[in-house]
């Protein structure tokens, strides 16, 4: 999406370039707090953002973190003492509209740029802050986040973090506000660029390969009925040929017996060397002996042919997959019962 100049973005839009900065995965845990249309209308509107002028990126970063400043001072300290901090960090008509926007739901949850931020970009963020400022920092993120990014830390640095976030009991919402403030800019600076790619239909893919079944099925039912190609162009990129490594043996097995040796001779001509191993080791050595004598023959094939072949593959593995045949394995709580 280019830069949407004098016009605003819509609620919805901002709401969708929220999603992107925080990434697929933390994307894909937001969706299970959401109602089922607010998660179509979100799907969609991450598919049509496809460029952001840094400056707007920034300022609806900043009006995120704004709120989430709001949400916070208002539940630990109350209304009015929230309006005079507000008041001193950025001047009282932006604090009354802080205030106003934020007084209709007084949540607890702040800053989910950094509690939903995934560990490795967190770590880069903190990793040469005081020993106190990490302590805080992690004060304010989930456990498990906080257990990934300890485990990370130098073995003396550890000691002290964890020593300091037991100490910690209350902080000056003022000290709360100047290590949030530097710590965004660090995470604005991690997903902006002069001009930043974001969103669209490869994004909502990723994040689709990390929703639960039930999400994934009821998007795509809605969106085959308002949108069939857009549906289609997703589910493309939800699966593709490299990752048939992650499948186990025995769906591994069942797509070759569907898929003809003429198509496996010519996707794996082109196919890196993890692929044509996994795909070797799970056939018959006579059936291998035949596609590496057909692989040995071709010449001069073309790219087109190659990822013809390659997605034709990746039709009968999808197919396999909606029948119940193979299972192919994706984020959420998608149970196996053996």
């Amino acid at each position: 999406m280019a830069s949407k100049g004098d016009r605003t973005q819509t609620s919805a839009e901002r709401a969708a370039a929220v999603m992107i900065a925080l990434g697929a995965d933390n994307a894909a845990e937001v969706y299970k707090y959401l109602r089922d249309e607010e998660v179509e209308q979100l799907s969609l509107e991450i598919s049509k953002l496809e460029r952001l002028n840094p400056e707007d990126l920034q300022e609806i970063i900043d009006d995120f973190y704004g709120l989430c400043v709001t949400q916070k001072v208002i539940a630990e300290g109350g209304v009015a003492y929230a309006r005079d901090v507000l008041e001193k960090a950025y001047g009282p008509q932006q604090a009354f509209s802080l205030m106003e926007r934020v007084s209709k739901s007084l949540r607890t949850k702040s800053f989910d740029f950094l509690r939903k931020a995934d560990y490795k970009n967190l770590i880069m963020m903190i990793q040469n802050e005081h020993p106190q400022t990490i302590a805080l920092i992690l004060s304010y993120t989930r456990a498990e986040l906080s257990s990934k990014v300890i485990s990370e830390l130098p073995k003396d640095l550890q000691i002290n973090v964890v020593e300091r976030i037991a100490r910690l009991d209350r902080a000056a919402p003022e000290i709360v506000s100047i290590v949030e403030k530097s710590l965004e800019k660090k995470f604005s600076s991690i997903i902006s660029v002069d001009v930043t790619e974001l969103g669209g239909v490869s994004y909502v893919a990723d994040i689709m390969n990390h929703v639960d079944r039930g999400t994934e099925k009821f998007i795509f039912d809605e969106l085959g009925n308002s949108d069939p190609e857009l549906t289609e162009e997703i589910r493309k990129l939800m699966f593709v040929f490299e990752d048939i490594i992650t499948l186990d043996p025995i769906s591994i097995q069942r797509f070759i017996r569907e898929t003809d040796t003429k198509d496996l001779s010519v996707a794996l001509k082109a196919a890196n060397e993890e692929v044509k191993a996994v795909i070797f080791q799970n056939m018959s050595q006579r059936v291998q002996e035949t596609i590496q004598s057909d692989m040995q023959y071709l010449h001069n094939v073309r790219m087109r042919d190659v990822e013809e072949a390659q997605q034709r593959i990746v039709g009968t593995i999808r197919r396999l997959e909606e029948e119940g045949q193979i299972v192919i394995s994706k984020g959420g709580k998608d149970e196996i019962i053996a």
